[in-house]
């Protein structure tokens, strides 16, 4: 298989190059290397692959890249919650126009092949909840006085009893609350009206808390996990927001990527949107634990619960895979233990 892989030298896009390379596809890589995930070249890597170093809004740099392709596997985006409303510019300039870009160009060229989406678990906003007097029932937003004064856990909109939260399945309609958020789900729906018009195959896999190794180090951007082991690394306390319950799913970078290929094997009538989790809820308080204790064993570095938390977040969001392994035969494999413990030493971008 030819497979042109956007945003291939990030995180999550470079493990997809390694993998579909490891089994002898040919890959092509377009990266812009943003200024603000790349500080450098990444002296990751992969020799086997080609690599065109442009904007997806660089239209002649992409038709170009298109020539004898069987399938699209786009990561190209800005992530993570950001710094504040600034930054509503930068994320739909690269994740919003450079997706449609990206899919003029497939248009021009006639392409009808495999698309697959990095989308994210953010699209929900909140996560599934259940009242016992009426069922499943959507989270109000939260707000910065719910916030400050240590309301963190949502209630019924009905009766303001208190909720129960369930692992969301992709039927949950969407409800982004940030503008990552807002943006992921506009690619999902560009992707899906290309799919249609084209007759291509379009799978959008909602990728849960990823971590692993080449995580971004230290940015507004980076991964929470990123963060926390920044922090203990140099010997302080990883702050947790909230009071540290907040349940997400975590899953490790190299499930991720063998979800990318099997969504690229996929059969030709699966399409639509995949929660890519492992099936399993963690606190974020028990991930900055599980990262002190494998970092520095023995010690007494503790995370350090802060209250507070940010508008733009969401209390608990974790998921079923039922759907991924029944339509794409994928199975996370890396334990939460085993993949905190290597994360511990993985090399992470600077």
């Amino acid at each position: 298989m030819r497979v042109l892989v956007t945003g291939g030298a990030g995180f999550i896009g470079s493990h997809i190059v390694d993998q579909l390379v490891e089994r002898g596809d040919h890959v092509r890589v377009i990266d812009l290397l943003h200024p603000k995930a790349h500080h450098a070249m990444p002296a990751y890597l992969n020799d086997d692959a080609e690599y065109l170093f442009a904007d997806l809004r660089e239209t002649s740099v992409v038709t170009g890249a298109l020539a004898g392709i069987d399938a699209v596997c786009h990561q190209a985006a800005m992530v993570g919650l950001g710094v504040d409303f600034g930054d509503v510019t930068g994320y739909v300039d690269h994740n919003d126009r450079a997706t449609a870009a990206l899919l003029g160009c497939l248009h021009a060229a006639g392409f009808d092949g495999r698309i697959v989406l990095a989308s994210s678990m953010v699209v929900y906003g909140d996560g599934q909840y259940r009242c016992s007097a009426h069922g499943v029932v959507r989270a109000l937003p939260r707000s910065a006085h719910d916030l400050a004064a240590g309301r963190y856990e949502p209630s019924c909109p009905s009766c303001g009893a208190a909720l129960g939260a369930e692992p969301v399945t992709e039927a949950a309609a969407a409800d982004p609350r940030n503008i990552y958020a807002a943006t992921k789900l506009h690619q999902e729906h560009l992707c899906a009206a290309y799919g249609r018009e084209h007759g291509s195959p379009v799978i959008a896999l909602r990728y849960h808390n990823v971590y692993g190794p080449r995580m971004p180090r230290d940015t507004p951007y980076a991964g929470v996990a990123a963060i926390f082991r920044s922090a203990v690394e140099g010997g302080r306390a990883p702050q947790v927001f909230e009071d540290g319950r907040q349940r997400r799913d975590f899953i490790h970078v190299d499930d991720v990527a063998r979800a990318n290929l099997a969504a690229l094997d996929a059969p030709a009538h699966a399409s639509g949107a995949f929660n890519i989790a492992t099936g399993e809820s963690h606190t974020v308080l028990e991930m900055a634990s599980a990262l002190c204790s494998a970092i520095a064993p023995g010690s007494s570095l503790e995370p350090a619960v802060v209250g507070g938390g940010r508008v733009g977040d969401v209390r608990h969001v974790f998921a079923s895979p039922d759907l991924a392994r029944q339509t794409l035969h994928f199975c996370s494999r890396v334990p939460f233990g085993d993949g905190m413990l290597r994360f511990a030493t993985d090399p992470l971008r600077a």
